[in-house]
């Protein structure tokens, strides 16, 4: 039986540390599915389908990810109802510092309440990409900033196209 992981999350735009976590969880999981969705709590810079189609650009071109074990989706509702459409077990979620972790081990609990069959795991970006945020990539590109150290080609491109 493979081993299914939902990556859920707005991705607005995709960083270097989300990409750290999906190499992460692709050594532990046969298929990850990264999600993304419109969230109320937060003004996003891209639409869904852009959102779609940079995440597919940064993963398979610019990293060059397997599209064999990568499948992204858009979604709303809950996670956990994702998880019993795609047969997925696990719930990925990434951590950059302590003060994520109290946020992210509410919505484990939460989402465990809904379904006891769907675990929660957590994994860390490098060292390197423990600071990167979506939030402050925007604030960089609305000041002219360079952003290499953060995100992938195709996000710049992107990025570069909507403050330009």
């Amino acid at each position: 039986m493979s081993k299914i992981a939902i990556y859920p999350g707005t991705f607005d735009p995709i960083t270097l540390g989300h990409i750290d976590v999906i190499k992460k969880a692709l050594k532990i999981v046969d298929t990850l599915i990264v999600a993304t969705t419109d969230s109320a709590n937060k003004d996003c810079l891209f639409d869904t389908d852009e959102r779609i189609n940079i995440l597919k650009r940064s993963l398979f071109n610019d990293i060059r990810l397997s599209q064999k074990k990568i499948k992204i989706i858009s979604f709303d509702g809950l996670t956990v109802k994702l998880c019993k459409k795609y047969k997925a077990s696990i719930i990925v979620r990434g951590l950059r510092a302590v003060s994520d972790f109290e946020y992210e081990f509410q919505l484990a609990g939460m989402n465990k309440k809904l379904d006891k069959n769907i675990e929660t795991i957590f994994l860390m970006s490098d060292i390197e990409n423990e600071i990167i945020s979506s939030k402050f990539i925007k604030e960089i590109a609305q000041l002219n900033g360079d952003l290499r150290k953060f995100v992938t080609k195709s996000v710049i491109k992107s990025i570069k196209s909507k403050f330009s």
